[in-house]
């Protein structure tokens, strides 16, 4: 109870950070430090290397961006050059990054450059050799220019792998390894991850971190105390679009996002949606980085209040006023159901979470409630009710003997049981044909065996 009440208690002021940082965090509207700002802040400060595991919205992104900012401010390097670096796996999460950094360094002069894929690498190659203390890179585009000499990380002072277990999951992980070779070993390094149960992290977290502090805050499967999840029953897909039609048009809210598990999905439904007559954007990984950008600013400015998406848009998005979060598609994994879900109830707001479910999904969507332990509200749309309950339940235990005699079963089972048997019995004999059988194949018919008081013919 002590430890609880001293982190309710932090403030940002016992940091002790610099002014000009102070200031950034009141103009980006910081009031009091999150769960894992105030346990990361003060061990990334002391200089500890950190293995984190915090679930998505919970502030992490302040967390390694201000000790970052307090090193370069405090210890000003007049040379330039790169002092820390974040990888990130996707370039909406470095983007998300960046517009973080530019709040929290409105009073400073400190500078940030973006590597990423999906755009201009003589643009990126520029923004290199202006030297930006610190640099947010995805891992495929970063390597790619440090081989061709255009990075250079021996000076590096702090290495940051944000959302580990994601690129683990893209595939970066030679490239992670690849980068964390080429970057100064005297650094301190910080690692973030949703889970530290990931498969691969030990084949990062070894060379990465040095006697690392491990710090676990709102695990991944821990309830989120700000979301209410509920469940939508729909008989298939046309029943889906007028349920999420009514939603939509009848629910109050601020933004909305709807996730489907294809981009082709995406495509239709955002069509569908917008011949309702609602203000709607399509979002998904097959689209150019400037459009992803421009789709990004729509919903941010609120010239649209509804993006469909697939799952590209549940890593890195981070917009206020996001109130529902709808799965018009349930979500491939409980870790997938997480990050979506995850970018409604942040920063104290409170969120809503409705999952659609068909007859083919409730296997799968049971699977993410046992595997998260959610408690989920039924929900019913007056005129739009399913006609799917779930599965039908077999009966369980004996079947009822029904009155005055055995049950079927039972009079079946003893003539089974005795053909059984003979058949044992006769495992390896060759039969004899017998009757008008045993005549056409010029056998004779086996004797008939006289009955009770009949005279033997031998």
């Amino acid at each position: 109870m002590w430890c609880i009440l001293t982190l309710m208690d932090t403030s940002f002021d016992d940091f002790l950070l610099p002014a000009p940082l102070m200031r950034g965090l009141a103009n980006a509207g910081f009031a009091r430090p999150t769960e894992v700002q105030a346990r990361v802040i003060p061990a990334a400060l002391e200089g500890h290397d950190l293995l984190v595991s915090a679930a998505t919205g919970s502030g992490k992104t302040a967390a390694f961006l201000l000790p970052i900012m307090e090193r370069l401010l405090v210890n000003p390097r007049p040379s330039g050059g790169t002092r820390a670096l974040v990888l990130v796996p996707t370039r909406e999460l470095a983007r998300q990054i960046q517009t973080h950094f530019m709040h929290l360094a409105s009073y400073t002069r400190l500078t940030m450059g973006v590597i990423t894929g999906g755009e201009s690498r003589a643009h990126q190659i520029a923004t290199l050799r202006r030297n930006p203390e610190i640099l947010v890179a995805t891992p495929g585009r970063l390597l790619d220019l440090g081989t061709a000499g255009q990075v250079d990380l021996s000076e590096l002072e702090v290495l940051v792998l944000d959302e580990a277990d994601r690129m683990l999951d893209m595939g970066f992980a030679d490239d992670v390894l690849a980068i964390i070779a080429r970057a100064n070993p005297r650094r301190q390094s910080l690692l973030f991850s949703a889970t530290l149960h990931h498969l691969g992290l030990k084949r990062i977290t070894e060379p990465l971190l040095r006697e690392p502090r491990v710090l676990t805050v709102n695990p991944i499967r821990a309830p989120h105390p700000d979301i209410r999840h509920q469940v939508l029953l729909s008989d298939g897909p046309e029943h889906k679009e007028r349920q999420l039609a009514w939603l939509l048009l009848n629910e109050t809210y601020e933004k909305a996002l709807v996730f489907t598990n294809t981009r082709e999905g995406a495509s239709a439904l955002g069509k569908h949606l917008i011949g309702q007559g609602l203000r709607v954007a399509v979002l998904h990984g097959e689209l150019e980085q400037r459009e992803r950008n421009r789709i990004v600013e729509l919903l941010h400015d609120g010239r649209v209040n509804i993006l469909v998406g697939t799952d590209v848009a549940a890593r890195g998005l981070d917009i206020a006023g996001i109130e529902r979060v709808i799965n018009f598609d349930v979500p491939r994994s409980g870790d997938d159901y997480l990050h979506r879900t995850g970018r409604t109830g942040r920063a104290g707001e409170q969120g809503v979470a409705i999952s659609l479910v068909g007859p083919p999904e409730w296997n799968r969507f049971g699977s993410i409630e046992r595997y998260l332990g959610l408690t989920v509200e039924p929900r019913v749309i007056e005129g739009l009710k399913a006609s799917f309950n779930g599965p039908s339940k077999r009966p369980k235990g004996r079947a009822t003997r029904p009155a005055g005699g055995k049950t079927p079963a039972k009079k079946e089972a003893a003539p089974k049981s005795k053909n059984r048997l003979r058949d044992r019995k006769n495992i390896g004999k060759r039969r004899q044909p017998s009757g008008q059988a045993a005549l056409e194949a010029g056998h004779s018919p086996p004797a008939k065996r006289p009955g009770r008081g009949e005279p033997s013919t031998h």
